[in-house]
């Protein structure tokens, strides 16, 4: 049986893209978010991640650093995005062309125009 005095909670971080770390905490009750990124030695491994300005969330909601936690939460450390996905959503329809991206972009032979 758990304890209920203790936390276990997932510290998950992607330096880069296809790169995934994830760490399990064992934690005392009433642990914050930024608690369990002190646990988690991030700033061992990533000396150049700021924690006290990082984005992070817990299971993908945003989170602030005084946060507590519950009993199996998943806490996530964000990174930058490197291009905003409107500008590459942009491009892709600039390279591709109206005919080939959208709505219409795959018709049935024979179909009306619009369909």
């Amino acid at each position: 049986m758990a304890d209920p005095a203790r936390l276990r909670i997932t510290v998950v971080h992607s330096p880069g893209p296809r790169q995934v770390r994830q760490w399990t905490l064992d934690l005392p009750a009433g642990a914050t978010v930024l608690q369990a990124l002190h646990a988690s030695g991030l700033e061992q491994d990533f000396p150049a991640l700021d924690l006290a300005t990082a984005a992070v969330g817990v299971w993908g909601r945003k989170a602030a650093a005084n946060q507590p936690l519950q009993d199996g939460d998943r806490v996530e450390v964000y990174r930058a995005l490197r291009v905003d996905p409107k500008v590459a959503r942009r491009e892709r329809f600039r390279s591709q062309g109206a005919r080939a991206a959208g709505l219409f972009a795959k018709r049935r032979p024979g179909a009306k125009p619009g369909y």
